[in-house]
Order: structure tokens, then C-alpha cells, then sequence
């Protein structure tokens, strides 16, 4: 009997795992087994659309995923996953921390819709923080596509807010 055991997992054994990973749609996933330490991430690539396509649902492709399992001594194995993908357009991000409002009062109608054409200065959202309201403008000319949060969702610094095109 081997009392030296090896219990390096084999690349089949860590290709098998990222597959499992995979067809669970985790976005990140990490284990760790004696001086092993296996992570597997989710990347986003923004595909550039070719020129007269203009169906945003149809803008996207799937990324690929890197993972990596790197021991101790600094062995490594890298295998690529497909993942799920970026809405691309312009992205419209939180300029601050607080709560989302698409309307300026709860009985009004919202700043925005999707398929409305806006201007760059448009107001297209308040966002609440420290019991301010305060009015996002459009960095943008164009049609909103998507609305990406609820209303009265918190939101974070640079979190994407909607995509207008």
C-alpha cells in the first residue's frame, strides 16, 4: 500500500468539474482540497455588432470563462467555459449609491420608457441618497432598450442602470 497518496486532481477531474459549474449557471465558484485551490469565473466580452443589425436582443454572444486550478508549487490548468454575455449599447451607470426611482413622484409617469428617443441632458432617473433627490441627466442621444433595475431598487456606484442605443 502507497501511504505517499497523491491527491492532485487530474485535469479530466477539474475539466469535469468546470463543466459542472457550467451547466448550473454559477458565476463564480471556488473550492479548495489540501494545496489545491480550484476558482472558476465568469467573464463578459461586449461584442461589436456589424454594421445594419440593429436588434439589441440579438447584440450579444456568449463570452468564454476562464478557470484555473493552481497548486501550492505552482502547477497550473487552465480550460475555457461558455458563459453568459453583455447587453451592449450605452450603458447608463449609477453616478451614485442610493435608490432608484424611474418617476418623479409615485402617481407620476416615469421619466423614461423603453423604446423612447432621448437627448443628451434629458432627465431619465432620480436616484435617492441621504434623503436627496437627485436627477440623473443622459450622457446620451438615442432610444432607451432596456431598463435593467426595478423601481425603488438600491443601487450601487457604476452598477448598469439601462442601455440606450
Amino acid at each position: 500500500m502507497n501511504e505517499n497518496k497523491n491527491n492532485n486532481l487530474s485535469f479530466s477531474e477539474i475539466k469535469e468539474l468546470i463543466n459542472l459549474v457550467a451547466d448550473k449557471n454559477l458565476g463564480k465558484f471556488e473550492v479548495k482540497y489540501d494545496n489545491y485551490k480550484i476558482s472558476i469565473e465568469g467573464k463578459k466580452e461586449k461584442v461589436i455588432q456589424p454594421a445594419g443589425m440593429n436588434n439589441s436582443s440579438q447584440c450579444s454572444q456568449p463570452a468564454l470563462a476562464a478557470a484555473s486550478a493552481v497548486s501550492e508549487e505552482g502547477t497550473a490548468a487552465a480550460v475555457a467555459v461558455t458563459t453568459k454575455s453583455e447587453p451592449c449599447g450605452n450603458i447608463v451607470k449609477a453616478p451614485i449609491i442610493g435608490t432608484f426611482y424611474e418617476a418623479p413622484a409615485p402617481d407620476k409617469e416615469p421619466f423614461v420608457k423603453v423604446g423612447q428617443k432621448v437627448k443628451k441632458g434629458d432627465v431619465i432617473m432620480i436616484i435617492e441618497s441621504m434623503k436627496l433627490m437627485n436627477e440623473i441627466q443622459s450622457e446620451f442621444d438615442g432610444v432607451v432598450t432596456e431598463v435593467l433595475v426595478e423601481n425603488g431598487t438600491a443601487v450601487e456606484f457604476d452598477q448598469a442602470i439601462m442601455i440606450i442605443n
